[in-house]
Parts: structure tokens; C-alpha cells; sequence
């Protein structure tokens, strides 16, 4: 077995075609903030406490009244029977098994409804969305997820238009193979049709106050980096944040995520999530002592997939498990709420 994300990474970069893995590992234009996203956290610094020892550390949260075992959520990604033929359903029972949540995305190869069979009782389950255009099209999909069993819904809203990747654009990767849909988005018009997802470049809070008033779900925004936006969210009735920047596939040179975090968790008094690029237990401590309440894994969940299947999604979320106990143990706190802001020093050289 791997013994890191990283080996994870290399082992499916050999078993996957040039194209797959161009689409999972790249970025919008010079994939600047790609790079910067792992860099942000290699530039912060652990200072630990000593002699605080616990003999076990307590690494469970609490997301929208869902008690899960550690704080790590599955970040939506799409596609995912580009990495294994099993596809969302294999990821699905993996996130079962680890205890925590999989944010199913719109761009899933399975449907919400499929998924949530494949992960049953044990998979806490939230569905990503886009907001489209037509409104009656995005009551349904809401409804689906409902339907489904899901726990939350979450909003992208950092993507009014699609960014440029132009390891895609080189490789010629504009569709999913012959006979693969996004599942999602299948008979939403009556006719058995599969839409495409439509990015809608008018996007505005308008259209959130209208998601918001069609669902019980809690509401969460993904793709929000400005605290302002963090408050003018909460004051439309959004429930919880992600903070992202998509991975650096929209907007190249935007902020990382980690440096954005802070800012917003102490403006909002609403659970505040964080993703990109988080690659060890280590980067989930310094998350946390920002303020954020779990991180999201994306392209590590697709690594563990292309290498190993099931297996290796399940690999990869008990790799940072360990990694985020030996982190706690090692930095004198007992449990994932024992974490605080002293912790963690900016890199002064």
C-alpha cells in the first residue's frame, strides 16, 4: 500500500490515460493557484504544546447535527468512473465505511439516487450544485437530493463560466466517453434526455434567496473566499461555507484557501469549511486552527480511486486519519476541538 497521498498520486498518474489524469490534476490557465494552494500550507509552521499527553485523541465533529469521525469531508469532484468503472458508487461506500461525509457532485457519473444506495444508512450525504438558468431545472435536482436522503445541499458559486484548462484544451478532453453522462442531469425535462450542465454568468444572490426558499437542506456555499461575501451569505440564510477556489480550476491566481479561511471564520458564526490542496493530517491541524470545522479532499479521493479502487479511497481517508491523530498527539491537543489559533506560525523565512 501507498504509504502517502503523494505515492497515491504517482501510482495513478502510471495506471491512468495522459487526458484522465491531465483533467484531474490540472488547472485554470498557469495553474498558479493550483501550486499555491499545497504551498500556503507548506508555509505555515506547527508550534507545539508538550506534556499534555491523552492516551487517545478524539477526532469526531459534529456537521449539521451528523456526528462524523474525523474532519475530513469528501469535496464534490466529477467523473469519478474515469478513475475506477465503479466510479461514485465505490467512493460512496468508502466514505460509509470511514465515517464522514461525501459531497456528491452534480457532474457525477452516477446518480444522487444510485449513490445513495451504494453508501446506504452510514453515508451522510450532501449534494454539490450548480444553480441553472432554468429555475424549474434546479427545483428538480434539489428535489432529487432530497429524495435521496441528503443532508445538505451544497451551492458552487465561483464558477459563472467555465475556466480556462488548457491541459484539457492540448489533450482535446471535451467529453466523457461514449456511453458515460452526468447522470444528474438525466430526464429533467420528461423527455429521458441528458442535459448539460449550463454555467450561468448572471448568477446573484437573487438566485440563492430562491434555493433557499425551495428547501429545508441546509444551505452551503461553495467557492467563497471574500469575508464580506461570507456575511452577505449568512444574512441571505446560507448555513455553512466552503471556502474554495475550485482547486485552482476557475480563477487563476486567486488567493489559497488557507489564507482566506481565517478571515471568514471569524466573521460568521456559521460552520466554515476549507479545501484545496490539503495533502496530509498536518494541513488538516492548521485548517482547523484557522477556524474551520473539517477540510474537503478532492484529487486525493481520485488518486486513492485510479490506484486502488475502493480500496484505495478507503487507503487514502485512513492514511489522514492517522496522520491528523499523530498531529494531535504530537501538538498536545486531545481532540479536533482542542485546536487553537496559537498553533500555527507564519514561515518567516
Amino acid at each position: 500500500m501507498p504509504f502517502s497521498i503523494r505515492e497515491f498520486e504517482a501510482l495513478a498518474r502510471d495506471r491512468l490515460p495522459r487526458y484522465v489524469y491531465d483533467f484531474m490534476a490540472g488547472g485554470a490557465d498557469d495553474e498558479v493557484t493550483v501550486r499555491a494552494n499545497e504551498n500556503a500550507f507548506a508555509r505555515l509552521r506547527l508550534l507545539p504544546r508538550v506534556l499534555r499527553g491523552r492516551p487517545k485523541r478524539d477526532l469526531g465533529i459534529t456537521l449539521f447535527g451528523d456526528e462524523i469521525t474525523m474532519p475530513v469531508v469528501l469535496s464534490p469532484t466529477a467523473f469519478h468512473r474515469l478513475a475506477d468503472p465503479e466510479g461514485e458508487l465505490a467512493t460512496a461506500r468508502a466514505a460509509a465505511r470511514a465515517g464522514t461525509v461525501m459531497i456528491a457532485s452534480m457532474a457525477s457519473t452516477a446518480s444522487i439516487g444510485d449513490i445513495a444506495k451504494a453508501g446506504g444508512a452510514d453515508l451522510a450525504l450532501w449534494f454539490q450544485a450548480y444553480i441553472q438558468s432554468d429555475t424549474g431545472i434546479t427545483r428538480t435536482l434539489v428535489r432529487r437530493a432530497e429524495d435521496a436522503g441528503c443532508r445538505a445541499l451544497v451551492v458552487t458559486v465561483d464558477s459563472p463560466v467555465f475556466g480556462w484548462r488548457e491541459r484539457d484544451h492540448r489533450n482535446g478532453f471535451h467529453h466523457l466517453p461514449v456511453g458515460w453522462h452526468c447522470e444528474n442531469m438525466r430526464d429533467l425535462t420528461g423527455d429521458g434526455g441528458v442535459l448539460d450542465i449550463e454555467m450561468v454568468a448572471d448568477l446573484s444572490w437573487d438566485h440563492i434567496d430562491q434555493l433557499v426558499a425551495m428547501t429545508d437542506l441546509p444551505v452551503v456555499l461553495k467557492g467563497v473566499l471574500h469575508p464580506d461575501d461570507a456575511v452577505t451569505a449568512v444574512d441571505h440564510g446560507v448555513r455553512g461555507l466552503l471556502v474554495s477556489n475550485h482547486g485552482g480550476r476557475q480563477l487563476d491566481t486567486a488567493i489559497a484557501t488557507i489564507d482566506a479561511v481565517a478571515d471568514i471564520a471569524a466573521v460568521v458564526d456559521v460552520p466554515v469549511l476549507v479545501d484545496g490542496g490539503v495533502r496530509r493530517g498536518t494541513d488538516v491541524v492548521k485548517a482547523l486552527a484557522f477556524g474551520a470545522r473539517a477540510v474537503g479532499v478532492g484529487r486525493p479521493v481520485l488518486w486513492g480511486l485510479a490506484a486502488r479502487g475502493e480500496d484505495g479511497v478507503t487507503e487514502v481517508l485512513e492514511l489522514l486519519r492517522a496522520e491528523i491523530d499523530r498531529a494531535l498527539a504530537l501538538t498536545g491537543c486531545a481532540s479536533a476541538h482542542e485546536v487553537a489559533r496559537d498553533l500555527v506560525r507564519e514561515d518567516r523565512c
